[in-house]
């Protein structure tokens, strides 16, 4: 009988951690993943990336402890402007032909709050990895109706410093600026 309630218990709980215990895949459709910078201390431009892939990998129910992998390539940098973009991509700035990625790894990924968490992580730009530490806003969960997988959506926000990797470092500060805001508004899929 003993054995029979705890195979039974066990079975309960496998069943109520199954559906986050998984790979969540960033629906790049409904994803945004860009950047803000301001220029000559008056204006914001913004920027994003086209390419990327970002999953979500074993997160516990409320998504603590969710490891987080993002590639993206540099040469899909989109200002809405190809002679911008095309300067991004120079050693000016990213240098695409040299390091054609970006890359983030989370190190840690803790709830903060009802919504809320703090991502941590070695964000890899330009050659250089810094530790990086990110907010993130769990919007919500939803169905798709057509597919009828899981999904989460996830706001994330987060300042870099340019010069911390090296990027257009012949650009003073007056003229372009020297902190970056990641921004991410992220729809996942549960694979």
């Amino acid at each position: 009988m003993f054995k029979a309630i705890t195979a039974i218990t066990a079975i309960a709980l496998l069943s109520f951690t199954l559906p986050f215990a998984a790979s969540w895949k960033a629906d790049n459709v409904h994803s945004r993943f860009g950047f803000s910078v301001t220029h000559m201390g008056i204006a914001t431009f913004n920027g994003s990336f086209k390419d990327y892939k970002l999953t979500l990998n074993n997160p516990g129910a409320d998504f603590t402890d969710a490891t987080v992998e993002l590639t993206a390539e540099i040469k899909s940098i989109n200002t809405d402007n190809s002679m911008r973009d095309e300067h991004l991509q120079s050693a000016d700035f990213f240098d695409a032909a040299k390091y054609p990625q970006l890359t983030f790894k989370s190190t840690s990924f803790k709830k903060t709050g009802a919504k809320t968490y703090k991502v941590t992580g070695d964000l890899t730009l330009h050659g250089v990895t810094k530790k990086v530490e990110l907010d993130a806003i769990h919007v919500g969960n939803a169905v798709n109706p057509q597919s009828k997988k899981d999904m989460a959506g996830f706001k994330v926000t987060g300042v870099i410093k340019r010069s911390d990797f090296g990027i257009a470092t012949g650009f003073p500060t007056a003229a372009l600026g020297d902190e970056v805001t990641i921004t991410g508004d992220f729809e996942f899929i549960k694979d």
